[in-house]
């Protein structure tokens, strides 16, 4: 008797970079995600400030392109998006191919996309636990559905 697996139903952040808000490319970089079966649960525009950035990438205060990160995370809004399906942390992040756009493979976001390390489209969460984080670090209760 075969057993079929339960959708693992995740929720996921993704932040269009500004790399993406100036190409204009936000709605394609959607479409791709809601074309794979993603759910858009909520999206946002907002200006991330320095202390928001520095809380987000803290991991990477003590390296030498930190300030360069800060600077260009914070030189106009973003859009952050929470979408919701199975496995959907994995699923975004396999669309949206390797952190470098020059090493990701034509066909995903990045690699269609994007341009370098940096101008790499978007962020995206790397794991349920930090999907979570960052849901509540860019988004309040209120502004999430139940």
């Amino acid at each position: 008797m075969r057993h079929n697996a339960r959708p693992q139903m995740e929720r996921t952040l993704i932040l269009c970079k500004p790399d993406c808000m100036e190409k204009n490319l936000a709605g394609e970089v959607l479409g791709r995600f809601q074309k794979a079966g993603l759910q858009l649960v909520a999206a946002k525009m907002l200006r991330l400030t320095p202390a928001l950035l520095d809380e987000h990438y803290a991991p990477l205060a003590d390296k030498p392109f930190f300030p360069e990160i800060v600077s260009f995370m914070s030189s106009r809004p973003v859009l952050a998006l929470i979408l919701e399906g199975d496995q959907a942390v994995t699923r975004v992040r396999d669309l949206l191919g390797p952190t470098d756009s020059r090493k990701a493979p034509p066909g995903s976001i990045r690699g269609d996309l994007g341009t370098s390390n940096m101008l790499n489209i978007a962020h995206a969460s790397d794991s349920v636990e930090n999907a979570a984080i960052e849901v509540k670090r860019f988004f309040r209760s209120d502004e999430i559905p139940a």
